[in-house]
């Protein structure tokens, strides 16, 4: 088993279930959505476990080659976005090595949810649609992705129900990119859910409350 990325971990009150494996955004840390849990208000009896991973620190060029917690590095902020694929493609690897490890303790692959914030829901993608065994699910949240142009999509995921959720406001990732995500992927034959919201790059109640609705379907 490799070296497992830190995390933080959120135990249901009775043996796990389910899992969803959840990445933060640019900058961030695990700690950034692990207080969203208690507001999914999700019933007990769904039994999910919650981890949070940590992206590495690294030097980010389009911040001035700043260190700080990040999935890839960004070199232009231009629409397309040029990043360090290789970098995404190891931090996808590493999230691979966490469903691994899920499914080692006895969660079935199909109750696990992979959910990522911007420049997490970019390795999100990668590391769902390209996983070996089916999962239960994708949410995408004021994302990209990133790698559509290269990712073939693994069979086990062809099906793959997946939630893309934007902001109509966001000045960070614009929602003409979570829209791109969207015809990507319909191209490649998936259907996913894709909803708006009044809102910047961040995330609302109504969202909040869409995100369990959705969690609720996917695992009950």
């Amino acid at each position: 088993m490799p070296d497992l990325l830190p995390h933080i971990e959120i135990n249901p009150k009775t043996p796990a279930t389910a899992s969803v494996i959840w990445l933060h955004g640019l900058g961030a840390d695990g700690h950034d959505f692990a207080p969203l849990v208690p507001e999914l208000k999700l019933p007990s009896s769904m039994a999910v476990r919650f981890i949070f991973p940590h992206a590495p620190a690294i030097p980010v060029t389009i911040n001035g080659g700043y260190i700080m917690p990040a999935w890839y590095d960004i070199l232009a902020m231009n629409l397309e976005r040029e990043i360090d694929e290789a970098q995404l493609l190891a931090s996808s690897h590493a999230i691979s090595a966490l469903i691994d490890r899920e499914i080692e303790r006895g969660i079935d692959s199909r109750r696990i949810i992979i959910a990522g914030f911007s420049q997490g829901g970019a390795v999100a993608y990668h590391a769902a649609l390209s996983y070996p065994k089916p999962l239960g699910g994708l949410m995408a949240l004021s994302s990209y992705f990133a790698t559509h142009k290269t990712l073939v999509p693994n069979a086990a995921n062809a099906t793959l129900a997946i939630a893309i959720f934007h902001g109509v406001y966001d000045s960070v990732v614009s929602e003409t990119l979570g829209g791109q995500a969207l015809q990507a992927l319909r191209r490649q034959g998936f259907s996913p859910v894709y909803k708006s919201y009044l809102m910047e790059h961040e995330v609302c109640m109504e969202e909040v409350a869409d995100i369990s609705q959705w969690l609720q379907a996917r695992l009950a």
